[in-house]
């Protein structure tokens, strides 16, 4: 105990109750709501076993955020608290001070803790004998795997909710923990490993029962089966269709997806296809659709549109011109007729904030009129740009004294585009050039 924050007496009030469970418990009865967290915390750190399985029966809120304590995890403590859940799941009548609904394992309830705990951080003197940091991890993944096979026994009873699922096999265990998971709570999913087509094929039907998913990260996938490459792409974008709640979606290298885009739209906000071939239809379609209209993101990097007509990216733009925030093309093989052709539609993008085209070869005069088109947009506090061609030697090599000028001359357009049109003062120039790193980002990309 610190003289700047010592215990007070209703801590220590706790602490000394707990030296006898049987009054502890006991007292619950009449112990005021206030005092339940506080006193939680104690018997939870300390292993008060009989403590923690009469409280979760007599505990007075809807929701008990148990994934807030499990930074320092005692697996006596956690079955404990599963132990006075099956006394409740058992009773026809709950006692009447019990309002549990919900367990909630998620590590985002710390600030529960400490508004209970008044000035306290949401920690207590037991706390010093939590388990080391190696032991964690052995701790939480015993925890789980026995918390799972507790589920599976009372799915009758009880409803097992996830918001965030990352999937990183499709193993028959995962399948079967999916299976137990109520999928229509399910937000965000995120694919996190190199799956062949025919496997997420098999995850598609579970993926359109995940109806209130709002945002999905698939990342390369490959066709392996080719004979069968139509039919696992339509059991996969056929679930699109029930997604209707989706506003993020982003597909890292699909090899499947060429000319099959048309399949997949729905009304989005952020849209991120990259790495991968798309035909100059897929782009049309996606300019043409509808869905996208209020879309806040847009990222086609790593998608070669070096012969694809000009005239659509122009169109896409226009279409998102009013909402759209972030704007990446890198490493698109775009030459300058496509670039400036998009620059009327870009210099409507009055909500966008990042622009990014590195890692394709652009001249300095189109580098020169792209920052004479951005300086208007006022919300635009990062853009990023390769070396202009005129850098490079003619073997490719880029030239360090070269590109000292290419970057000079370049702040140089930018300061007199800014005094003409009178945008920012002096001052909030040198903050932006702060921020932006200009010469930074003139230099080679990565």
């Amino acid at each position: 105990m610190s003289v700047w924050n010592p215990l007070r007496l209703r801590d220590l009030a706790g602490m000394s109750l707990l030296k006898d469970e049987a009054l502890a418990i006991t007292a619950l009865e009449y112990l005021p709501t206030e005092l339940f967290p506080p006193l939680f915390m104690e018997a939870f750190y300390g292993s008060h076993r009989e403590t923690l399985k009469a409280m979760v029966q007599a505990w007075p809120f809807v929701r008990l955020p148990l994934g807030g304590l499990m930074q320092f995890p005692h697996a006596r403590a956690l079955q404990a608290v599963l132990d006075g859940l099956d006394v409740l799941l058992a009773q026809r009548v709950h006692p009447r001070r019990c309002k549990l609904r919900v367990l909630d394992l998620r590590n985002t309830s710390h600030d529960f803790w400490s508004m209970w705990s008044g000035a306290r951080a949401p920690m207590c003197s037991r706390m010093l004998k939590a388990p080391v940091a190696e032991d964690r991890s052995r701790t939480l993944d015993g925890f789980l795997s026995y918390f799972m096979s507790w589920v599976e026994e009372r799915l009758l009873s009880i409803h097992l909710c996830c918001k965030k699922l990352r999937v990183l096999s499709m193993d028959k265990k995962n399948i079967q923990v999916l299976r137990m998971v109520r999928l229509d709570c399910i937000q965000e999913v995120e694919v996190s490993c190199t799956w062949p087509l025919s496997t997420l094929a098999t995850f598609a039907p579970l993926l359109g029962q995940m109806s209130n998913m709002q945002r999905l990260l698939v990342s390369r996938v490959h066709v392996s089966a080719p004979e069968k490459q139509e039919q696992h792409c339509l059991q996969f974008t056929s679930q699109f269709l029930r997604l209707q709640h989706l506003r993020d979606l982003h597909l890292e290298a699909p090899s499947f997806l060429e000319g099959r885009l048309d399949q997949m739209l729905s009304p989005l906000e952020n849209l991120a296809i990259t790495n991968c071939l798309l035909t100059e239809s897929d782009v049309t379609h996606l300019s043409q659709c509808p869905s996208i209209s209020q879309l806040k993101g847009l990222d086609l990097s790593g998608i070669t549109l070096t012969h694809f007509s000009p005239y659509i990216l122009q169109v896409l733009l226009e279409k998102v011109a009013s909402t759209l925030q972030e704007l990446y093309l890198e490493k698109c093989g775009i030459v300058d007729p496509q670039l400036e052709a998009i620059l009327p539609a870009l210099s409507h993008c009055s909500a966008l904030t990042s622009f990014s085209v590195r890692g394709n070869l652009l001249s300095m005069a189109i580098v020169q009129k792209v920052l004479g088109c951005t300086t208007r947009l006022p919300g635009l506090c990062q853009e990023l740009y390769p070396p202009p061609r005129e850098s490079y030697s003619s073997l490719g090599t880029l030239l360090p004294g070269r590109l000292a000028q290419v970057r000079a001359e370049l702040l140089e357009t930018m300061m007199g585009t800014l005094l003409f049109h009178f945008l920012i003062t002096i001052k909030d120039f040198y903050i932006w050039d702060k921020t932006l790193k200009i010469p930074n980002l003139l230099g080679r990309s990565l």
